[in-house]
């Protein structure tokens, strides 16, 4: 399940973990940490957070503010909450969303309601770019040509009748260098009456793919 969630969410920065699972969900960074105030708020922040309940880390380590917002990018937090003198002055804190990294000034008074929305922001992204990212890696084949052409071409899965004989199984994966059968889904797609290999009757649809 680990390696699902990073080879699914991940980028090139690093982990993106969704919210439900992450062991820190939003991570407190205060800037100019060493002004009047700032701990304090931060600290107050926090604790508004963990009440409402939230999994919250507030970094008040001596490392620089850049060092902490790669950081926690590369380890896949959720929203990530900067508070610094100006924020404070004026009332607002800003919200990072992991996804979209964009900065969003809220008000301080409302942050516990403000970090829900962002939370469910980036659990519906991350939803929905896992459900296009397979559909647009998800290809069908109802011939014996067109299933090794679509491996050759096509990384991701194949959808594919097979009439249950191992020995087909293990010609596909022997002719195509490692597709395989991953699964035979609940809810199955009648694609042809033919296995895609030896042309008998069907038995299952199969999501083929290769194991990495």
């Amino acid at each position: 399940m680990i390696g699902a969630i990073i080879m699914a969410h991940g980028d090139d920065n690093g982990l993106i973990l969704p919210p439900a699972v992450a062991p820190i969900q939003v991570v407190i960074i205060p800037v100019a940490q060493h002004k009047e105030g700032v701990l304090e708020k931060a600290n107050e922040i926090k604790e508004r957070l963990v009440k409402a309940g939230y999994r919250v880390k507030l970094d008040d380590s001596d490392q620089s503010t850049g060092w902490k917002y790669s950081q926690y990018e590369m380890k896949g937090v959720p929203v990530r909450l900067e508070i610094g003198p100006r924020d404070i002055e004026s009332g607002n804190c800003v919200l990072v969303s992991r996804v979209s990294r964009e900065k969003n000034f809220v008000a301080i008074d409302g942050v516990e309601n403000e970090v829900a929305k962002m939370l469910k922001f980036v659990h519906d992204e991350l939803v929905e770019r896992a459900r296009k990212n397979l559909a647009e890696k998800t290809h069908t084949a109802t011939t014996y040509e067109e299933f090794l052409d679509v491996a050759a071409k096509k990384p991701g899965f194949i959808k594919a009748m097979w009439c249950g004989d191992v020995e087909c199984e293990e010609k596909l994966k022997d002719t195509t260098g490692g597709v395989k059968s991953r699964c035979i889904p609940f809810v199955e797609d009648n694609l042809s009456d033919k296995c895609v290999c030896c042309g008998k009757p069907a038995k299952h649809m199969v999501v083929w793919g290769r194991q990495y």
